[in-house]
């Protein structure tokens, strides 16, 4: 008897996902934003990929901007799934553990978090390889500087953020191999005053390169009002800085957004963690500046495309850490979790990962 009432659980189980998760005609969506909009940065390109999918037949879309990580999001995303949203998607990593609490209380809703580790059956997770457009951004700075210096003017110390500085060095050094990167952390994701602070402390010790990982163009101001380069992140920050701007590394996050509303329209939505490239256009380079010249684009474009075919592979060693040690073995690729754990700076990095 408790074998055929387990079976029959099992049943109907199986028939409420099937319900929950069947195809929709009609979906509503919901964005929460770790910062302003604005019209550059992280936000931003999240919020360029919002407006394609309200061009979609059955799509409606809203959203949050400037949400704290904490309690904030929490109530933010609790509100949304109690308003009957299809899909929300948490795009900050400090949302995940309220986007995993509040998943586990709504299982017809389904939750997309963006570039945390933790899923359900439905909340899944997605990013995109942005490591390979900064390994191309790294080798324009180290074709570029004068100083063999470039500053980088980085947010929090957490392995997507290491793992970024990581591929910007080798990117540097790959192609200047005298290039040295200085790293100032900011433990901020927005915070355009001390974002500039912080680029003029790396301006001092004679970078002539700066980037950044963070939401605002302060660090690219910074650079112009000091007569020096810059590379930008999450979108093209040409504009903010036209006499310094050499390229960004740049996020479209359409493709994945597409593809988990058609999952879920068709009725065929798992949890499933997503980690994109260059490939499917994911991340990518902002125009080059008129100052880049032809050779380094040409080059640039080479190491691209080897990338996208899966002839290049950036964390390929012998790679050494800072203290000469070396952590991929010759031959060997880090895999996706040793690069999703990433808490070391490789050689060529000066700054601590605390």
């Amino acid at each position: 008897m408790n074998k055929i009432l387990k079976i029959f659980l099992m049943c109907c189980l199986c028939l409420i996902a099937s319900v929950s998760f069947g195809a929709k005609k009609n979906l509503k969506l919901g964005f929460i934003y770790v910062s302003p909009i604005g019209d550059a940065g992280w936000s931003y390109a999240h919020e360029q990929a919002r407006r394609k999918l309200e061009q979609m037949p059955g799509v409606s879309t809203s959203y949050v901007e400037a949400v704290p990580e904490g309690s904030d999001a929490e109530r933010v995303i609790l509100n949304m799934a109690r308003k009957g949203y299809d899909i929300i998607f948490g795009t900050s990593f400090g949302y995940m553990d309220s986007m995993y609490k509040i998943a586990s209380k709504y299982p017809h809703i389904v939750f997309m978090h963006c570039s945390g580790f933790k899923t359900r059956p439905n909340m899944g997770t997605y990013f995109g390889r942005m490591y390979q457009a900064r390994f191309l951004t790294g080798m324009v700075a180290g074709a570029m500087t004068k100083t063999n210096i470039l500053g980088y003017v980085a947010a929090f110390p957490i392995p997507e953020v290491i793992r970024g500085i990581n591929a910007f060095t080798l990117g540097a050094r790959y192609v200047n191999p005298k290039v040295q990167v200085r790293v100032v952390w900011v433990k901020s994701w927005y915070d355009p005053a001390t974002e500039k602070e912080a680029a003029k402390s790396l301006l001092s010790v004679g970078a002539d390169v700066l980037t950044q990982h963070q939401d605002s163009p302060a660090t690219q101001e910074a650079a112009q009002e000091a007569g020096v380069y810059s590379i930008g992140y999450n979108s093209d920050m040409t504009k903010f800085a036209p006499k310094s701007h050499l390229t960004a590394a740049v996020w479209n996050w359409f493709p994945i957004y597409k593809e988990v509303v058609d999952e879920v329209k068709a009725g065929k939505f798992k949890g499933k963690e997503i980690w994109y490239g260059l490939e499917k256009g994911v991340v990518g380079l902002a125009p080059f500046g008129p100052m880049v010249s032809k050779k380094i684009i040409k080059d640039v474009e080479k190491v691209k495309k080897q990338i996208i075919a899966g002839k290049f592979k950036i964390f390929k060693g012998p790679i050494a850490d800072q203290t000469g040690k070396i952590r991929i073995p010759a031959g060997q690729v880090a895999s996706d979790k040793e690069l999703l754990g990433m808490d070391w700076f490789v050689q060529g990095v000066v700054g601590s990962t605390k």
